[in-house]
Protein backbone atom coordinates (compact mmCIF):
# COMPACT_ATOMS: atom_id res chain seq x y z
CA UNK A 1 0.00 0.00 0.00
CA UNK A 2 3.12 2.23 0.63
CA UNK A 3 4.53 1.95 -2.42
CA UNK A 4 1.06 2.30 -4.36
CA UNK A 5 0.43 5.47 -2.43
CA UNK A 6 4.09 6.73 -3.04
CA UNK A 7 3.52 6.01 -7.50
CA UNK A 8 -0.11 8.11 -6.74
CA UNK A 9 2.15 11.15 -5.13
CA UNK A 10 4.86 10.94 -7.84
CA UNK A 11 2.95 10.39 -10.60
CA UNK A 12 -0.72 11.90 -9.99
CA UNK A 13 -1.00 12.89 -13.31
CA UNK A 14 -1.04 9.68 -15.17
CA UNK A 15 -3.12 8.35 -12.62
CA UNK A 16 -5.97 10.69 -13.22
CA UNK A 17 -5.12 9.64 -17.07
CA UNK A 18 -5.42 6.25 -15.91
CA UNK A 19 -8.78 6.83 -14.28
CA UNK A 20 -10.07 8.73 -17.09
CA UNK A 21 -9.29 6.75 -19.91
CA UNK A 22 -11.19 3.75 -18.00
CA UNK A 23 -13.84 5.75 -17.03
CA UNK A 24 -14.44 6.53 -20.74
CA UNK A 25 -14.21 2.49 -21.87
CA UNK A 26 -17.34 2.46 -20.31
CA UNK A 27 -18.99 4.91 -22.30
CA UNK A 28 -17.50 3.69 -25.39
CA UNK A 29 -16.59 0.20 -25.43
CA UNK A 30 -13.26 -0.71 -26.63
CA UNK A 31 -12.89 -1.94 -30.50
CA UNK A 32 -10.50 -1.01 -33.31
CA UNK A 33 -11.50 2.07 -33.47
CA UNK A 34 -9.58 2.86 -30.38
CA UNK A 35 -6.04 2.65 -32.41
CA UNK A 36 -7.38 5.91 -34.65
CA UNK A 37 -7.49 7.90 -31.44
CA UNK A 38 -3.36 7.64 -31.15
CA UNK A 39 -1.16 10.16 -32.84
CA UNK A 40 1.91 8.07 -33.72
CA UNK A 41 3.62 11.01 -34.64
CA UNK A 42 3.34 13.23 -31.69
CA UNK A 43 4.49 9.88 -29.55
CA UNK A 44 7.68 9.21 -31.26
CA UNK A 45 8.73 12.76 -31.49
CA UNK A 46 8.05 12.97 -27.61
CA UNK A 47 9.92 9.91 -27.01
CA UNK A 48 13.18 10.89 -28.96
CA UNK A 49 12.77 14.19 -27.41
CA UNK A 50 12.45 12.78 -24.36
CA UNK A 51 15.76 10.89 -25.27
CA UNK A 52 18.02 13.25 -26.50
CA UNK A 53 17.48 16.22 -23.67
CA UNK A 54 17.94 13.45 -20.99
CA UNK A 55 21.13 12.32 -22.50
CA UNK A 56 22.40 15.86 -22.67
CA UNK A 57 21.16 16.14 -18.59
CA UNK A 58 23.57 13.41 -18.71
CA UNK A 59 26.10 14.58 -20.57
CA UNK A 60 26.37 17.38 -17.82
CA UNK A 61 25.53 19.99 -19.95
CA UNK A 62 22.37 21.41 -17.97
CA UNK A 63 24.38 21.19 -14.58
CA UNK A 64 27.24 22.76 -16.20
CA UNK A 65 24.78 25.96 -17.38
CA UNK A 66 23.59 26.26 -14.48
CA UNK A 67 26.54 26.21 -12.46
CA UNK A 68 28.08 29.03 -14.55
CA UNK A 69 24.94 31.26 -14.43
CA UNK A 70 25.10 31.28 -10.66
CA UNK A 71 28.62 31.66 -10.21
CA UNK A 72 28.35 35.36 -11.88
CA UNK A 73 24.66 36.10 -9.61
CA UNK A 74 25.37 39.23 -7.55
CA UNK A 75 22.81 39.92 -4.96
CA UNK A 76 19.36 37.97 -4.52
CA UNK A 77 17.69 39.76 -7.09
CA UNK A 78 20.30 39.43 -9.49
CA UNK A 79 20.31 35.63 -8.82
CA UNK A 80 16.33 35.78 -9.09
CA UNK A 81 16.89 37.39 -12.68
CA UNK A 82 19.77 34.86 -13.64
CA UNK A 83 17.65 31.84 -12.86
CA UNK A 84 14.36 32.73 -13.93
CA UNK A 85 15.40 34.06 -17.57
CA UNK A 86 17.52 30.61 -17.66
CA UNK A 87 14.55 28.76 -16.83
CA UNK A 88 12.37 31.20 -19.57
CA UNK A 89 14.97 30.72 -22.19
CA UNK A 90 16.24 26.97 -21.68
CA UNK A 91 12.14 26.10 -21.78
CA UNK A 92 12.29 26.97 -25.58
CA UNK A 93 14.29 23.80 -26.48
CA UNK A 94 14.63 21.23 -23.28
CA UNK A 95 11.25 21.53 -22.33
CA UNK A 96 9.51 23.64 -19.11
CA UNK A 97 9.62 19.92 -17.09
CA UNK A 98 13.42 19.30 -17.64
CA UNK A 99 13.86 23.54 -17.52
CA UNK A 100 12.80 23.28 -13.36
CA UNK A 101 13.98 19.84 -12.83
CA UNK A 102 17.77 21.46 -13.26
CA UNK A 103 17.11 24.95 -11.46
CA UNK A 104 14.62 24.20 -8.60
CA UNK A 105 16.90 21.59 -6.52
CA UNK A 106 19.80 24.16 -7.34
CA UNK A 107 18.11 27.27 -6.65
CA UNK A 108 17.37 25.87 -2.90
CA UNK A 109 20.10 25.13 -2.36
CA UNK A 110 21.91 27.51 -3.00
CA UNK A 111 20.22 29.97 -1.25
CA UNK A 112 20.15 28.03 1.88
CA UNK A 113 23.62 28.52 1.61
CA UNK A 114 24.00 31.83 0.71
CA UNK A 115 22.02 33.09 3.66
CA UNK A 116 19.29 34.17 1.51
CA UNK A 117 15.86 31.31 2.54
CA UNK A 118 13.06 33.54 2.70
CA UNK A 119 13.53 34.06 -0.76
CA UNK A 120 13.22 31.01 -1.74
CA UNK A 121 9.61 30.86 -2.61
CA UNK A 122 9.21 33.87 -4.60
CA UNK A 123 12.46 32.67 -6.75
CA UNK A 124 11.09 28.90 -7.11
CA UNK A 125 7.37 30.75 -8.14
CA UNK A 126 9.14 33.18 -10.84
CA UNK A 127 10.97 30.29 -11.65
CA UNK A 128 8.18 28.00 -12.70
CA UNK A 129 6.19 31.22 -13.78
CA UNK A 130 9.08 31.57 -16.53
CA UNK A 131 9.46 27.68 -17.34
CA UNK A 132 6.23 27.52 -18.37
CA UNK A 133 5.58 30.61 -20.61
CA UNK A 134 9.36 30.59 -21.88
CA UNK A 135 8.31 27.03 -23.22
CA UNK A 136 5.04 28.23 -25.02
CA UNK A 137 7.49 29.76 -27.62
CA UNK A 138 8.86 26.53 -29.82
CA UNK A 139 6.84 23.69 -30.71
CA UNK A 140 9.21 20.92 -28.53
CA UNK A 141 9.13 23.53 -25.54
CA UNK A 142 6.15 21.46 -24.01
CA UNK A 143 3.97 18.16 -24.75
CA UNK A 144 0.69 20.35 -25.76
CA UNK A 145 2.36 22.82 -28.63
CA UNK A 146 4.36 19.41 -29.60
CA UNK A 147 0.66 17.57 -29.76
CA UNK A 148 -1.03 21.43 -31.35
CA UNK A 149 1.58 21.89 -33.78
CA UNK A 150 1.59 18.43 -35.38
CA UNK A 151 -2.15 17.74 -34.71
CA UNK A 152 -2.79 20.90 -37.02
CA UNK A 153 -0.26 20.55 -39.62
CA UNK A 154 1.08 23.97 -38.67
CA UNK A 155 4.04 25.91 -40.43
CA UNK A 156 6.89 27.57 -38.33
CA UNK A 157 6.09 31.07 -39.62
CA UNK A 158 2.20 30.77 -38.52
CA UNK A 159 2.96 28.86 -35.31
CA UNK A 160 5.61 31.26 -34.24
CA UNK A 161 3.55 34.61 -35.27
CA UNK A 162 1.26 33.58 -32.39
CA UNK A 163 3.82 32.66 -29.93
CA UNK A 164 6.52 35.35 -30.20
CA UNK A 165 4.22 37.59 -28.99
CA UNK A 166 2.78 35.76 -26.22
CA UNK A 167 6.35 35.43 -24.97
CA UNK A 168 7.38 38.63 -25.61
CA UNK A 169 4.56 40.14 -23.04
CA UNK A 170 5.16 37.29 -20.57
CA UNK A 171 9.00 37.82 -20.71
CA UNK A 172 7.75 41.93 -20.39
CA UNK A 173 5.32 40.77 -16.84
CA UNK A 174 8.36 38.52 -15.60
CA UNK A 175 11.17 41.49 -15.53
CA UNK A 176 8.59 43.75 -13.64
CA UNK A 177 7.71 41.03 -11.00
CA UNK A 178 11.33 40.14 -10.70
CA UNK A 179 11.52 43.63 -9.05
CA UNK A 180 9.68 43.28 -6.53
CA UNK A 181 12.56 40.78 -5.20
CA UNK A 182 14.94 42.73 -2.52
CA UNK A 183 18.62 43.37 -3.37
CA UNK A 184 19.84 41.01 -0.52
CA UNK A 185 23.71 40.58 0.28
CA UNK A 186 25.21 37.24 -0.15
CA UNK A 187 26.15 35.58 3.28
CA UNK A 188 28.50 33.30 0.82
CA UNK A 189 29.93 33.50 -2.07
CA UNK A 190 27.64 31.28 -5.09
CA UNK A 191 30.88 30.97 -6.76
CA UNK A 192 32.54 28.99 -3.67
CA UNK A 193 28.95 27.29 -3.25
CA UNK A 194 28.43 26.14 -6.87
CA UNK A 195 31.53 23.25 -8.73
CA UNK A 196 31.46 23.01 -12.22
CA UNK A 197 30.64 19.02 -13.27
CA UNK A 198 32.57 17.87 -15.58
CA UNK A 199 30.94 17.34 -19.73
CA UNK A 200 31.21 13.95 -21.26
CA UNK A 201 32.41 14.51 -24.58
CA UNK A 202 31.09 11.76 -26.40
CA UNK A 203 27.65 11.66 -25.14
CA UNK A 204 27.06 15.56 -25.65
CA UNK A 205 27.87 14.93 -29.44
CA UNK A 206 25.94 12.19 -29.27
CA UNK A 207 22.67 13.64 -27.96
CA UNK A 208 23.22 16.93 -29.54
CA UNK A 209 22.84 15.39 -33.02
CA UNK A 210 20.21 13.33 -31.70
CA UNK A 211 18.25 16.90 -30.58
CA UNK A 212 19.12 18.30 -34.05
CA UNK A 213 17.55 15.53 -35.64
CA UNK A 214 14.33 15.71 -33.31
CA UNK A 215 14.28 19.37 -34.14
CA UNK A 216 14.28 18.77 -38.05
CA UNK A 217 11.75 15.76 -37.61
CA UNK A 218 9.64 18.65 -35.66
CA UNK A 219 9.56 20.74 -38.55
CA UNK A 220 8.93 18.19 -41.13
CA UNK A 221 12.64 18.47 -43.00
CA UNK A 222 12.99 14.65 -41.56
CA UNK A 223 10.39 11.99 -41.78
CA UNK A 224 9.86 11.16 -37.57
CA UNK A 225 9.88 7.19 -39.17
CA UNK A 226 13.47 7.65 -39.80
CA UNK A 227 14.31 9.87 -36.56
CA UNK A 228 12.90 6.82 -34.19
CA UNK A 229 14.67 4.45 -36.41
CA UNK A 230 17.77 6.44 -36.05
CA UNK A 231 17.45 7.44 -32.06
CA UNK A 232 16.40 3.65 -31.34
CA UNK A 233 19.75 2.48 -33.31
CA UNK A 234 22.03 5.18 -31.50
CA UNK A 235 20.99 4.33 -28.00
CA UNK A 236 20.82 0.52 -28.58
CA UNK A 237 24.27 1.09 -29.68
CA UNK A 238 26.08 3.41 -27.72
CA UNK A 239 24.09 4.44 -24.92
CA UNK A 240 21.53 2.26 -23.67
CA UNK A 241 21.54 3.96 -20.13
CA UNK A 242 19.04 6.31 -21.27
CA UNK A 243 16.13 3.72 -21.24
CA UNK A 244 16.47 3.91 -17.99
CA UNK A 245 16.02 7.40 -17.77
CA UNK A 246 13.02 7.88 -19.76
CA UNK A 247 9.94 9.92 -18.82
CA UNK A 248 7.82 6.58 -20.18
CA UNK A 249 4.72 7.92 -17.45
CA UNK A 250 4.72 11.10 -19.83
CA UNK A 251 4.44 9.05 -22.86
CA UNK A 252 1.35 6.93 -20.82
CA UNK A 253 -0.16 9.53 -19.85
CA UNK A 254 -0.62 10.69 -23.07
CA UNK A 255 -1.72 7.11 -24.75
CA UNK A 256 -4.45 7.42 -22.05
CA UNK A 257 -5.54 11.03 -22.93
CA UNK A 258 -5.74 9.89 -26.34
CA UNK A 259 -8.39 7.34 -25.47
CA UNK A 260 -9.87 9.53 -23.53
CA UNK A 261 -10.47 12.57 -25.58
CA UNK A 262 -11.82 10.04 -28.53
CA UNK A 263 -14.01 8.46 -26.51
CA UNK A 264 -15.52 11.83 -25.18
CA UNK A 265 -15.82 13.29 -28.98
CA UNK A 266 -18.03 10.18 -29.31
CA UNK A 267 -20.42 10.47 -26.69
CA UNK A 268 -23.29 12.73 -27.88
CA UNK A 269 -24.19 14.64 -25.01
CA UNK A 270 -20.07 15.57 -24.03
CA UNK A 271 -20.22 16.91 -27.59
CA UNK A 272 -23.09 19.36 -27.18
CA UNK A 273 -21.56 20.43 -24.12
CA UNK A 274 -18.13 21.16 -25.68
CA UNK A 275 -19.36 22.45 -28.94
CA UNK A 276 -21.06 25.77 -27.79
CA UNK A 277 -17.75 26.30 -25.29
CA UNK A 278 -14.83 25.59 -27.88
CA UNK A 279 -16.60 25.98 -30.98
CA UNK A 280 -18.04 28.93 -30.77
CA UNK A 281 -16.17 32.78 -30.71
CA UNK A 282 -12.27 32.57 -30.55
CA UNK A 283 -12.66 34.96 -27.42
CA UNK A 284 -14.67 32.08 -25.61
CA UNK A 285 -12.54 29.44 -27.11
CA UNK A 286 -9.87 31.31 -25.62
CA UNK A 287 -11.12 31.55 -22.11
CA UNK A 288 -12.71 28.25 -21.77
CA UNK A 289 -9.15 26.46 -23.08
CA UNK A 290 -7.49 28.56 -20.67
CA UNK A 291 -9.72 27.90 -17.55
CA UNK A 292 -10.12 24.37 -18.27
CA UNK A 293 -6.54 23.65 -17.24
CA UNK A 294 -7.24 25.17 -14.05
CA UNK A 295 -9.12 21.96 -13.08
CA UNK A 296 -7.39 18.98 -15.49
CA UNK A 297 -3.74 20.38 -16.87
CA UNK A 298 -2.82 21.93 -19.91
CA UNK A 299 -1.99 18.71 -21.71
CA UNK A 300 -5.27 16.87 -21.35
CA UNK A 301 -7.25 19.92 -22.34
CA UNK A 302 -5.10 21.03 -25.59
CA UNK A 303 -5.79 16.78 -26.20
CA UNK A 304 -9.36 17.26 -25.34
CA UNK A 305 -10.60 20.57 -26.45
CA UNK A 306 -8.49 19.88 -30.03
CA UNK A 307 -11.88 17.79 -30.61
CA UNK A 308 -14.12 20.11 -30.93
CA UNK A 309 -12.25 23.49 -31.29
CA UNK A 310 -13.17 25.64 -34.45
CA UNK A 311 -9.42 27.55 -34.90
CA UNK A 312 -6.42 26.64 -33.18
CA UNK A 313 -5.28 29.74 -32.13
CA UNK A 314 -7.15 30.55 -29.54
CA UNK A 315 -6.70 27.06 -28.14
CA UNK A 316 -2.85 27.28 -28.72
CA UNK A 317 -2.92 30.85 -26.53
CA UNK A 318 -5.34 29.48 -23.90
CA UNK A 319 -3.99 26.18 -23.38
CA UNK A 320 -0.51 28.10 -22.81
CA UNK A 321 -1.68 30.81 -20.96
CA UNK A 322 -4.28 28.11 -18.84
CA UNK A 323 -0.31 26.81 -17.77
CA UNK A 324 -0.42 29.62 -14.81
CA UNK A 325 -3.04 29.32 -12.05
CA UNK A 326 -3.41 26.39 -10.46
CA UNK A 327 -1.04 24.58 -8.92
CA UNK A 328 -2.06 21.16 -11.41
CA UNK A 329 -2.82 23.53 -14.28
CA UNK A 330 0.89 22.67 -15.22
CA UNK A 331 2.68 19.48 -14.83
CA UNK A 332 5.89 21.21 -14.27
CA UNK A 333 3.83 23.46 -11.61
CA UNK A 334 3.50 20.21 -9.73
CA UNK A 335 7.35 19.26 -10.67
CA UNK A 336 8.65 22.35 -9.01
CA UNK A 337 6.18 21.71 -5.76
CA UNK A 338 7.06 18.58 -5.06
CA UNK A 339 11.29 19.23 -5.62
CA UNK A 340 11.15 22.19 -3.33
CA UNK A 341 9.26 20.35 -0.57
CA UNK A 342 11.64 17.03 -1.11
CA UNK A 343 14.99 19.50 -0.91
CA UNK A 344 13.47 22.19 1.54
CA UNK A 345 11.81 19.86 4.05
CA UNK A 346 14.88 19.57 6.36
CA UNK A 347 15.20 23.77 6.61
CA UNK A 348 11.45 23.90 7.34
CA UNK A 349 9.85 24.11 3.83
CA UNK A 350 6.53 25.90 4.00
CA UNK A 351 3.75 24.02 1.60
CA UNK A 352 1.25 26.84 2.97
CA UNK A 353 3.21 29.32 1.84
CA UNK A 354 4.37 28.69 -1.01
CA UNK A 355 0.81 27.75 -2.12
CA UNK A 356 -0.20 31.09 -1.42
CA UNK A 357 2.25 33.34 -3.27
CA UNK A 358 2.35 30.45 -6.07
CA UNK A 359 -1.54 31.21 -6.20
CA UNK A 360 -1.15 35.07 -6.21
CA UNK A 361 1.26 35.34 -8.37
CA UNK A 362 0.13 32.87 -11.12
CA UNK A 363 -3.42 33.81 -10.94
CA UNK A 364 -1.88 37.73 -11.67
CA UNK A 365 -0.04 35.98 -14.76
CA UNK A 366 -2.98 34.39 -15.97
CA UNK A 367 -5.59 37.62 -15.48
CA UNK A 368 -3.38 39.93 -17.38
CA UNK A 369 -2.62 37.82 -20.27
CA UNK A 370 -5.73 36.69 -20.77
Amino acid sequence: MKAVLSFVRREVVLCIALACAAASCFFVPPSAEYLSYIDARVLALLFCLIAAVAGLSKAGLMRRLSSALLARAKDGRHLALLLSLSCFFLAMFVTNDVSLITFVPLTVMILQQAGLADLMIPVVTLETIAANLGSALTPVGNPQNLYLYTAYSLSPGVFFSITVPLCAVSLFLLLLFLLTIPRKPFAVSTADAQEYSPLHGRELVLHGVLFVLCLLAVFSVLSWQILLGVVLAALLLFDREIFRRMDYALLLTFVCFFIFSGNMSRIPAVSALMRPLVGGSAKLELVSSALSCQAISNVPSAILLSRFAKSWKPLLYGVNIGGCGTIISSLASLITFRTYMAHSSEHGGNAGGYMKLFSAMNFAFLAVLL
